[in-house]
């Protein structure tokens, strides 16, 4: 019999250096640091950044508040990627500044489908 080995997550310093990247972006977008015109009357929200294991490369989870600006901010936001790395690299106390890819989050997209099937007539029905 051969036992299996449960899934792994991320390590903690994975989970530690995704908040770090994320309250420093966070940081940077609430300042403006970011000069593009596209970006300028875009409020973005960081949700989430993943980190390999390797901390080499990040993928960072962002959602603007104006949807109809999302494809244009990430668009944005993935022009600027090598500036937005030189920026966190200097706020962090890391060996190397991982690079970072701009994803849109769509959890909350999800989210609200959600809400629309529960609050549907046919569910009410069912409930009943």
């Amino acid at each position: 019999m051969s036992k299996q080995q449960p899934a792994k997550g991320p390590s903690q310093r994975q989970l530690r250096v995704g908040e770090l990247i994320r309250h420093a972006l966070a940081e940077m977008f609430m300042r403006g640091d970011i000069h593009e015109p596209e970006l300028a009357d875009v409020i973005l929200q960081v949700t989430e950044v993943k980190v390999s294991p390797d901390l080499k490369h990040a993928t960072a989870f962002v959602s603007p508040l104006d949807a109809g600006a999302r494809d244009r901010a990430l668009a944005a936001l993935n022009r600027h990627g090598r500036f937005i790395r030189g920026e966190v690299g200097k706020k962090l106390d890391l060996r190397y500044a991982p690079d970072i890819a701009f994803k849109l989050d769509t959890t909350l997209d999800h989210a609200e489908r959600v809400q629309e099937i529960l609050r549907s007539e046919a569910v009410a029905r069912d409930l009943q």
